[in-house]
């Protein structure tokens, strides 16, 4: 009885710390995506005792709002709701266009909930930054310094609405675009699955403050090989805790999920 009792405590001790160590991730896709991206680091981080949601935004995946009419305000109170119902702090994980969002959101929760914002080959923004105001920053700066354009610009790849409220990504373009060094199985699943993007969420500013968005830790994961736009001086656009580099395209969650996961698993 004693001997039992004991190992029932040594359990129950074990189960407390791996408890502690574990943590809470919620993964924000980028444009035109959905969770569906997410489908190779979800399992990964849950083997290492951790919760993982990977949620749509509005208009994105299996949420059936109509892309036209969404907007980044829509996006900022999805992630809220889906952070607040986590118990306990929560680290948020944008992938590029989703730097904004998640940016957005901080500035709602604050340092409480948000124990670091992870920002995946993202756009990190200062108050009054939009996507695209990032880009064009982005695109001047490699300008100036004589970086040569890796290939087609991702506005050259886009297939915009008649309305122009929404586009889609060239089919012919979206793997050399986003996927080079995916399997050709990979990028089958993507052109299965990628979506329109509702365009009003990347000319949007966002409005951050220092106490707010600026007290939250964060951390940038830059993609080295990504063909859509050289990220290097985005990475730098806001002090960040620690860099990481992974030598990956813009799609790190399919080209080398294990790597992205150590990273995020050692936050």
């Amino acid at each position: 009885m004693t001997i039992r009792l004991l190992l029932l405590l040594i359990a129950a001790q074990f189960q407390t710390v791996s408890h502690a160590q574990s943590k809470t991730y919620v993964l924000v896709h980028g444009g035109w995506h959905g969770a569906w991206c997410w489908k190779k680091v979800v399992p990964l981080l849950e083997a290492n005792g951790n919760r993982v949601v990977a949620l749509d935004l509005p208009g994105h995946g299996d949420d059936k709002t109509s892309p036209a009419t969404v907007t980044l305000d829509d996006y900022t109170k999805k992630v809220v709701q889906v952070a607040t119902a986590q118990t306990g702090p929560v680290i948020l994980v944008g992938h590029s266009m989703a730097g904004v969002a998640i940016a957005q959101a901080a500035e709602v929760l604050g340092k409480e909930k948000v124990a670091k914002l992870v920002f995946l080959d993202a756009f990190m923004p200062k108050n009054g930054e939009s996507v695209f105001a990032l880009a064009g920053k982005a695109e001047a700066l490699n300008k100036a310094a004589g970086k040569p354009t890796p290939g087609p610009s991702l506005s050259q790849c886009l297939l915009l609405a008649d309305d122009k409220k929404t586009s889609v990504v060239d089919p012919d373009r979206v793997g050399q675009l986003f996927y080079q060094d995916c399997s050709a199985d990979d990028i089958a699943y993507v052109k299965a699955h990628i979506g329109p993007q509702p365009m009003a969420c990347l000319g949007t500013p966002v409005h951050v403050t220092d106490a707010q968005y600026g007290a939250i830790p964060k951390v940038y994961i830059l993609c080295t090989q990504a063909k859509d736009l050289d990220k290097r001086s985005i990475a730098k656009n806001v002090a960040v805790q620690k860099m990481y580099t992974l030598a990956s395209s813009h799609s790190p969650f399919f080209s080398m999920p294990e790597k992205l996961v150590a990273i995020l698993q050692a936050l």
